[in-house]
This record gives structure tokens, sequence and C-alpha cells, in this order.
């Protein structure tokens, strides 16, 4: 049988704390009786000193077959590892949640509430206390202000925000191509010219002690040419 919720959860250079997210997610799933996989994508650059993949690939043997683990030499950044793991889910809801602990593990049951009792198509989380530090907090206010001029009809506060969950029958229209950062704006912009009834809920965004940021303030360069890339090829795609 296929699982209900396919959680995909993005691990780049997590390493061992991807399982601090991991256990709490599976026991809460498993209480509430739903039916469930987690598939963790711990794709890696050649040549990095990065554990992650042999990581993914122990919860995978141990925990399969709930558990899956992508683990390949990366061809892009976060966009191409998450349609890697869009790609391998075969759930009828899915999740997609980052896997460095800044979200709690307990918002995918939130969401995924919200969204089956809410009879929605997708639920995001917004987050309204931020534990990240002033830069990222200043980042995230440029990515949305400049996101909501230009495409004011989708009504989103919060776009880059974690987990997105959604309906197969959503994803399977949504014709995503980003390789990096932008794919959660892709998303939504997707996701509003389909029409999709998106629903929010409150979140804290916990502080990062696993990484350091890949954010760099030249995100906001690449999120506007993005923005304009994209909005450019939608007008030449119905010429």
């Amino acid at each position: 049988m296929y699982p209900d919720l396919s959680v995909i959860i993005l691990a780049y250079r997590s390493e061992e704390a991807i399982e601090e997210l991991c256990y709490p997610m599976m026991a809460e799933l498993s209480d509430e009786g739903i039916n469930y996989e987690l598939i963790l994508v711990g794709n890696y650059i050649e040549g990095v000193d990065d554990r992650t993949p042999a990581v993914v690939r122990k919860l995978a043997n141990k925990y399969s077959p709930v558990v899956r683990a992508i683990a390949e030499p990366k061809l892009g950044m976060m966009g191409w590892d998450m349609r890697r793991g869009l790609e391998s889910a075969r759930g009828s809801t899915i999740a997609v949640i980052d896997g460095d602990g800044q979200i709690p593990a307990t918002d995918v049951l939130k969401c995924y509430d919200e969204l089956i009792h809410g009879e929605l198509d997708l639920v995001k989380t917004r987050r309204i206390t931020r534990h990240d530090g002033t830069y990222r907090r200043i980042l995230s206010r440029g990515y949305n202000l400049i996101f909501n001029l230009v495409f004011p009809n989708i009504k989103t506060t919060d776009v880059n925000s974690k987990p997105k969950v959604f309906r197969r029958e959503l994803y399977s229209q949504m014709r995503l191509r980003s390789d990096d950062w932008f794919i959660d704006s892709e998303i939504m912009i997707e996701s509003g010219r389909l029409r999709a009834r998106i629903g929010e809920i409150d979140s804290v965004f916990l502080e990062n002690s696993v990484r350091p940021s890949f954010v760099k303030f030249t995100a906001i360069l690449e999120f506007v040419v993005n923005l304009v890339r994209y909005r450019a090829n939608r007008f030449f795609d119905k010429r």
C-alpha cells in the first residue's frame, strides 16, 4: 500500500542532527496512526567532508521500508534536492521540511491536520517568532516584500517557511524547475496559478546550532533575478 503521507526531509550537511528530527516525528506520526514514509535527502558535494549520506543510509537500513534515503552527488542545490525527494514520494499527501532542526517536528502533523480537516490543497507555516538572528530576519522581510509586490494575488506572509504540506493532485500539476533556493517561491507561485486553496499556521523558528547558514546577502539578488526570469518564462509560455 502507498502511504497517506510522504515526509521529505532535506538533510544536506545535517549529519547526526537529522536523527533528532526523525525520531520524534516518527513517534508522533505513529501515535496518530498515520500511514507514512520518511524520505531523507542527504545529497552531497563530492570531495567535501560530510557524514550525512552515511547517517541517512543507516537510518534507512534500520527502519526500512518506512524510511528511505536519497544520497547522491549533488547536481544542484536545495531545489534540486527537493525535486529529487518529490519525484521519489509515493504518498497521497506530501510534506517538505528542512532537516536542520530549526522547524519543530510537530509542525508537520499540525499542517497535515489543517490540510485534511480544513479541506485545503496546501498548508504551510508562517514564522511569527524567530531565533535565527537579525541578519536572517532582514533577508526574510526582503524576500516577502519583493514577492508580495510581484505576486500580490498569492496570499502568503512567509513564502520560504516550511513545512509545506500539499496534496499529490496539486503537486502533479506543478511545473517545478528550480535547482536553488527559489523552489519555495516556485511552489507558491504554481499553487497560485492552479488556484489552490492555501492555509498558513503559526510557528516558531528555532536557532540553528547544527551548521552555519547557507543563505547569503546575495540571495536577495538571486531571488529577484529568479522572479524576473520566472515572470518572463510565464509570459512567453502563453504566447
